[in-house]
């Protein structure tokens, strides 16, 4: 079997290529390492330009942003709602509301580590199935801070 394998003749241009390599290999193998270089001092100011330059009183900087624009921290906020206008769908059920059977267009609210759904009709039921990672996961970016409850519903539509 082993006779039938014929030895291909190789490449002339692959036997040049490693030939050249061959040479600048054993080239850099004789050639001497540079000397390292050797850490230079630190440059740094001079001692009459550090004296001056304590002398002189320093401006502190308010690098915070201006009121307006800071988001409100968490202990600052009652809780946090987003709208949900597709039916909600719980270990494979739709979640109906328990007093009028609506199942879309919620408003999903958290507040202390507790899941709240309201429907449009007003009605509010506390989902245990939801929590705040939950709600973390699937709201975005807050919109809008409204100071009231009434106020943040009217801004979601309901």
């Amino acid at each position: 079997m082993f006779h039938r394998i014929r030895r291909h003749r190789q490449d002339p241009f692959l036997i040049e290529a490693r030939r050249r390599h061959q040479e600048m290999w054993e080239m850099e193998q004789r050639m001497p390492w540079p000397p390292a270089p050797q850490p230079e001092a630190a440059a740094g100011p001079s001692e009459a330009q550090v004296d001056a330059e304590s002398s002189e009183p320093v401006a502190e900087v308010d690098d915070f942003l201006p009121p307006e624009l800071r988001v409100p921290s968490h202990d600052q906020v009652a809780g946090w709602m987003m709208p949900w206008p597709w039916p909600l769908v719980l270990d494979g059920e739709i979640v109906p509301c328990a007093e009028c059977g609506a199942y879309r267009d919620w408003i999903i609210m958290a507040t202390h580590n507790q899941i709240w759904l309201r429907c449009r009709a007003g009605h509010q039921q506390q989902e245990k199935r939801l929590d705040a990672a939950w709600f973390n996961r699937h709201s975005g970016p807050a919109a809008n801070t409204d100071f009231t409850f009434e106020d943040c519903l009217r801004h979601l539509g309901h």
